[in-house]
């Protein structure tokens, strides 16, 4: 039997915030994406985060902490001037949302311009999205993640598909539409269940060959057309380990930009613990394992990717905590050691 996602029974998260001002903010970013002269005069007193070649531009402080920085647009069109570019390039930025104090923030990607002339007058470094993630602190990878995304999606998406005529944006690049066919395409990602699994006393973590040596996570797999996330769970478990989802709880979701923008629908799952046997279908998993407490706890204590002496086996280590694959795990791991308290 298909168990119900208990979503408001038993909710993990509350969101606060002040209703007037994020209201305001959320009417003002709608605003944006209806009114293409209102985006424009946003844009030009807005900032952008910059790309080359969909990798971030990185700047490391004073304290050697490295953040994503936001350059005004009158700034980046000084710098696009100096390349001897047309500073109108700045009309190709995305929106990706607005400040507390309702300055609009773009995307913008420099990828036709040679990076390291770029680097040399933003000071800073274009780093792939995935190290950059280990490299900046967990609040910013969320904005990163989209400002990419949307410029990932602007770039693949030029034609119609149904008439291979040019597509054309409005000005926050919330869409675009084929004057052709008439069709309006949106932005859109693609649903993928997160699933860890328990069988009361351990957790059952895979990986794949892609994965850095030694870092194991939650099983995920992508929503088949027609599938609830309750259906996704069951099968995705049965096909890539060979167990049979009991009861299963909704924990939270995330926007995840691999492979092409990915909306991550997080759950815990059980299985009988008399039948725990694992089948690892070794297309989808290079390898999965039963994991203890002690295990787990020592894997979330490494917030870096551990180095390991050449010729010994590699560390055992979990998502950082910006992915909600660690949100997860810790969920777990802090629901086992209440478990030992109470015992």
């Amino acid at each position: 039997m298909l168990h119900t996602l208990k979503l408001l029974l038993t909710p993990t998260m509350t969101i606060s915030r002040p209703c007037s001002s994020y209201v305001s903010r959320m009417r003002y970013l709608m605003k944006l994406k209806e009114d293409d002269e209102v985006c424009r005069g946003a844009l030009q007193s807005g900032s952008l985060f910059l790309y080359h070649k969909l990798a971030p531009l990185l700047q490391k402080n004073k304290n050697g902490i490295y953040q994503m920085p936001a350059i005004k647009t009158s700034e980046v069109q000084g710098i696009l001037e100096k390349l001897g570019k047309d500073k109108q390039l700045v009309d190709e930025s995305v929106l990706i949302g607005c400040t507390e104090e309702n300055e609009a923030q773009f995307s913008l990607d420099l990828g036709e311009i040679e990076q390291s002339e770029v680097e040399q007058l933003c000071g800073g470094v274009f780093v792939d999205l995935r190290k950059a993630f280990f490299l900046l602190r967990a609040h910013e990878a969320p904005l990163v993640a989209k400002g990419q995304a949307l410029l990932r999606w602007h770039q693949s998406h030029k034609f119609c598909s149904a008439t291979g005529q040019p597509t054309f944006r409005n000005q926050s690049g919330s869409q675009r539409v084929c004057h052709s066919s008439g069709f309006t395409y949106y932005p859109m990602m693609a649903p993928v269940v997160i699933v860890l699994v328990s069988d009361g006393n351990r957790c059952l973590l895979g990986r794949q060959a892609t994965f850095p040596p030694g870092m194991y996570s939650a099983l995920a797999g992508f929503c088949d057309m027609g599938e609830t996330v309750e259906e996704t769970v069951h099968r995705e478990i049965a096909e890539e380990v060979g167990l049979e989802v009991q009861s299963l709880q909704y924990s939270g979701s995330q926007h995840w930009p691999f492979p092409q923008s990915s909306f991550m629908v997080a759950c815990h799952a059980t299985v009988n613990p008399d039948k725990t046997e694992v089948s690892v279908d070794k297309v989808e998993l290079d390898d999965a394992r039963w994991f203890t407490l002690e295990e787990v706890t020592e894997a979330l204590q490494r917030k870096k990717p551990p180095r390991n002496p050449k010729g010994e086996p590699p560390t055992f280590w979990v998502p950082p905590s910006y992915a909600i694959a660690n949100r997860l795990i810790s969920e777990w791991a802090q629901q086992q050691q209440l478990k030992l308290k109470r015992s």
